[in-house]
């Protein structure tokens, strides 16, 4: 706290470090340069901690275990502040979760914003109100199981075209480097279909009406095997090629099922490649962190002879759908519709932006993906704009690409969709099944004179929206009722897509192998993420 209190006396705020550590010497490059590649990420002991006071009273101390265990580090003082320690717009949502499991009170997301101090923040849970959420209950499987309000979203453009469905696969690739344990590896893939409720499910309809059916536990994880060690390196490396487009691209009946299914490619003595895919009606981006965190587990276990390592699930995706279905409704629904309503009444219908081409008469769901990257300088000078505003990364980011379309189309009302995890409950975080949502967040450029301003607007229009994040998109626009065309997406045309995490290490065999795969993470705010076109529409 020293160095950063005598910096704030030389520096501007957004130049005031958020993290010290010492090193003996700074790497450089073979020029002489700084290499700032090679620089150590901070750890939770570089962190700007405040002069240490111990909580008080129970809820206090309550909440820095909260704290500790979210943020990983060792001690919190009633003076820290939650962002300065690490937090970020998903733990946020994970702390209010954590806070109505723990204390039975419901914390509306902003106070953490506007009260990030420990003891500060305490104080508000004081004052809340207590939840009345109620607790997501095992139901039997004796009796017709509904799906979700998202599942049935998909089910029904299923429905409609099955082609259109195909844009809804999940596929991802791992490449195992090391000694593979086959045996082991098809065991823990077995455990997960077994452990995952909803990766056994079909959905069947009945006068109708779709319900989920469940396939018996060992019915085991559809696992095809390719021999491509045979062909040259230069055919081989196509072979995977193509074996991922056609395997990401086959079908799924939704009523026969498997809705997840693999093929594990041996292109080497100790090499692998191991596709999955899943159809979105039964996972989403957190639950691909959630399989491979769990798939890394398993595999660890049973490839040194070990029991299943995993705590068994109090709840199933299905149990989640039945709750809420009985939840969202009457005076729920009308709370959620009517704010939807007035974040969106007269929104423009379509963002006229410049392009080199005329939009089609019907929208193609072909899109692409171009990634960029901040510098370090840049992505810190952001956060702490943020931090001065009070405001995520998510939400300074999407105040500039606000200003940015407003500015290419000429219009001052712009229209951003970006998707949010959907997962407030903590007994649903180690799920797998499909939570997300997609909201339209709605930004007034010409309503505001400064950066401050825009921010400002984000950030309320981002906290209202998160706060009523339950009701389906599909809902959200029956309830506005935008003009309708097959030539655009209705209520925005472009979106604020997630940044992707860092590889993920998964122990592949000895001490010698591993995989890497890249999970896609859905932010339980809409945070950590960057503008992109929506793919639709391109």
């Amino acid at each position: 706290m020293q160095l950063r209190e005598a910096l704030q006396t030389q520096l501007p705020e957004y130049m005031v470090p958020s993290a010290f550590m010492v090193l003996d010497a700074f790497p450089l490059t073979p020029n002489g340069k700084l290499d700032r590649k090679a620089l150590p990420a901070p750890d939770g002991s570089s962190l700007v901690q405040r002069e240490y006071e111990a909580p008080q009273g129970e809820i206090e101390q309550g909440l820095a275990e909260i704290w500790q265990s979210l943020l990983k580090i060792e001690q919190v003082g009633r003076h820290d502040h939650f962002f300065e320690l690490g937090g970020h717009s998903l733990l946020a949502a994970q702390l209010v979760s954590r806070v109505r499991e723990r204390l039975g009170v419901e914390v509306p997301l902003r106070e953490l914003f506007v009260h990030p101090v420990l003891h500060a923040f305490a104080q508000a849970v004081g004052q809340a109100g207590a939840s009345t959420l109620g607790r997501i209950e095992r139901v039997g499987r004796d009796q017709p199981l509904p799906l979700s309000l998202s599942q049935q979203r998909l089910w029904f453009i299923d429905q409609l075209d099955a082609s259109a469905s195909r844009a809804y696969h999940m596929p991802a690739a791992l490449r195992l480097s090391g000694s593979l344990h086959r045996d082991a590896l098809k065991q823990a893939l077995d455990t997960l279909v077994a452990r995952q409720e909803g990766l056994r499910a079909r959905l069947v309809a009945v006068d109708g009406v779709p319900h989920q059916v469940f396939a018996p536990e060992d019915i085991g994880f559809t696992l095809a095997e390719h021999d491509l060690t045979q062909l040259p390196a230069e055919a081989r490396e196509q072979a995977v090629r193509e074996q991922a487009i056609d395997e990401a691209g086959a079908p799924f009946d939704l009523s026969q099922g498997p809705l997840i299914r693999g093929r594990l490619l041996r292109t080497g003595d100790e090499e692998h490649v191991l596709l999955i895919t899943q159809h979105h009606i039964v996972s989403d981006g957190w639950s691909i962190g959630v399989i491979i965190r769990e798939f890394a587990q398993l595999y660890a276990a049973y490839s040194e002879g070990r029991v299943n390592p995993l705590t068994a699930l109090d709840i199933q995706y299905a149990d989640y759908a039945v709750w809420q279905r009985g939840w969202l409704q009457g005076e729920e629904l009308e709370r959620q519709t009517a704010f939807w309503r007035e974040h969106l009444v007269g929104a423009p219908a379509l963002l006229e932006l410049p392009t080199d081409r005329a939009r089609p008469a019907v929208q193609s769901h072909v899109g692409g993906t171009l990634p960029f990257a901040l510098s370090a300088e840049l992505s810190a000078r952001l956060k702490q704009l943020g931090q001065r505003q009070g405001a995520t990364l998510f939400m300074v980011l999407l105040a500039g690409w606000s200003l940015l379309l407003s500015r290419l189309s000429g219009q001052d009302d712009v229209v951003i969709g970006t998707p949010v995890a959907n997962r407030q409950r903590r007994e649903v975080e180690a799920l797998v099944g499909f939570f997300v949502n997609t909201l339209a967040l709605r930004v007034r450029v010409g309503e505001t004179a400064s950066m401050a301003e825009l921010l400002a607007q984000v950030k309320k229009a981002t906290l209202g929206a998160f706060v009523h994040q339950e009701l389906p998109f599909e809902q959200v626009v029956e309830a506005v009722q935008p003009a309708r065309s097959l030539s655009h997406s209705p209520l925005f045309q472009v979106h604020a897509g997630r940044v992707r995490a860092p590889g993920t290490a998964v122990r592949a065999g000895g001490g010698s192998g591993a995989a890497r795969a890249q999970p896609e993470p859905q932010s339980a705010v809409p945070g950590d993420a960057v503008p992109g076109q929506h793919a639709g529409n391109r």
